[in-house]
């Protein structure tokens, strides 16, 4: 049997009420912040009075015969009946058959405004897991930047406005205004993961965005980085171990009247390659001893990093999360570290060898360490893309070449693919060592052709030329 009803609960008697009689039953009266005076029953206990619902609720049995209750949302009672009847004729249709309860949620489902359907998603990111890890907040912000911008520019106030034609208009005007195909792809990759996660929940039916297709990342590359070569990355170590003391032996410059902001007049020089060592003289005069050996060990720390990035291929944040414990430096036959399955990118343990220099240079690291248990981390203070930047500069490494190629700390692991494509390692073994799921990775992304010896290769073919 359907019917309707207001809830009621017991809540404190505001501030000033009085218990009053009102047609032989006790009322609790009360005057509001305006002057208006209300009256509400005086609950069981005597003690609070009885809130009643501004809204009807409906009572009614389903088509399985379960008993359900549902808010209308309706004060009026007759528009509160007109929702309980079509909520009985949506019963009455399941149980002849005309149709599914699954239609009847996503019937449902497609009421809520775009941005209630977002939330849900944000909420599930929170709590998902990707091979054993969950999603990161960085990631999560992303996404959402990204919905938003889509909900914003197509308009979309509810479900069914997501189609797969607005889609491709809207990543076509982004490629007309130069928006890179790495960049569009994310957006569809965002997008598509939305509806997936809306058809599992059975929010829609099916995916609205599926026959769209993601842009050619390979044709329009934008962010290409290159290797360095073995004379740049000894001058990026010996200048990253002398900066942190060249930076107290800066001279001041003059600011152009034309540059100034504010007072300031002057500012510290920048260190160079060309006024690296004379900075570093002048900070070792400057600098007393304490602090002298603080930055010393700081610089030396730097050097092992970028170090163990193009002999290891490790990317940054697996470098700067290994610690001492993941060290086997007197391992026989070779030394070597081990990568957990929670460092890694790929969710992947992994087993790789260090050489003997490097292993070198990590025992020095380590006599000078404070920290030496099993789960201190190896580097106290990781450098950041600032860091990496000034240090390439102080060592004369240009950010960008002529060709638009980039220089960062994602290119010491190109440096690893490149140099090891050099010395002639079979592009397998390079995967391997590269730890890519794909070889066109190794031999695409993190190859530089400009340090490869084509000419030479060429060179050693035979002589074809026909003699006669």
């Amino acid at each position: 049997m359907a019917n309707l009803y207001k809830k009621t609960y017991p809540i404190p008697m505001p501030a000033g009420a009085e218990i009053v009689t009102r047609r032989n039953k006790p009322v609790v009266q009360w005057r509001t912040k305006h002057g208006k005076l209300r009256t509400a029953p005086l609950a069981e206990d005597g003690k609070r009075m009885l809130y009643v619902s501004e809204v009807w609720y409906a009572r009614y049995t389903d088509h399985a015969g379960n008993d359900k209750r549902i808010s209308t949302g309706c004060r009026d009672e007759q528009a509160a009946q007109r929702v309980l009847s079509d909520v009985l004729a949506e019963q009455e249709k399941i149980r002849a058959g005309f149709i599914t309860p699954k239609e009847i949620e996503v019937a449902e489902h497609s009421k809520a405004a775009i941005t209630e359907h977002i939330e849900k998603y944000l909420d599930h990111l929170k709590i998902k897991r990707v091979r054993g890890r969950k999603v990161s907040e960085n990631y999560r912000k992303n996404v959402k930047c990204r919905l938003n911008r889509l909900v914003q520019d197509l308009k979309i106030k509810k479900l069914a406005d997501i189609t797969s034609d607005a889609m491709n208009r809207w990543l076509s005007k982004a490629e007309d205004k130069d928006m890179a195909a790495a960049t569009r792809n994310e957006y569809v990759i965002s997008m598509h993961a939305f509806c997936n996660w809306l058809v599992r929940e059975q929010r829609i039916v099916a995916n609205p965005v599926t026959m769209v297709q993601k842009a050619d990342r390979a044709s329009d590359r934008r962010h290409i980085r290159r290797a360095l070569t073995i004379e740049e990355v000894g001058n990026l170590l010996h200048a990253t171990a002398l900066r942190p003391i060249a930076e107290w032996g800066r001279g001041k410059v003059e600011i152009p009247k034309s540059k100034r902001k504010g007072r300031q007049t002057w500012k510290y020089e920048t260190v160079t390659h060309q006024n690296l060592d004379a900075c570093y003289e002048r900070g070792l005069s400057k600098l007393k001893k304490p602090h002298l050996k603080k930055l010393e060990r700081l610089g030396r720390e730097r050097a092992l990093f970028y170090l163990m990035a193009v002999s290891t291929g490790l990317r940054h944040k697996e470098l700067r999360s290994l610690t001492i414990g993941q060290l086997f430096l007197d391992a026989k036959p070779a030394p070597y570290f081990e990568l957990y399955a929670s460092q890694s990118k790929s969710g992947k343990e992994s087993r790789l060898p260090l050489r003997a220099d490097v292993v070198e240079k990590i025992k020095q690291h380590l006599e000078h360490r404070s920290k030496q248990g099993y789960k201190a981390l190896l580097f106290d203070n990781p450098p950041g893309i600032r860091v990496f930047d000034a240090d390439c500069q102080a060592a004369g490494i240009a950010k960008t070449d002529a060709r638009g190629r980039v220089v960062d700390i994602h290119a010491l692991r190109t440096t690893f693919g490149t140099h090891l494509a050099v010395a002639g390692v079979h592009p397998r073994v390079a995967q391997a060592a590269m730890r890519h799921s794909r070889i066109e990775l190794t031999t695409n992304f993190y190859t530089d052709p400009a340090l490869l010896d084509v000419n030479g290769a060429v060179n050693a073919l035979p002589d074809f030329a026909f003699k006669g």
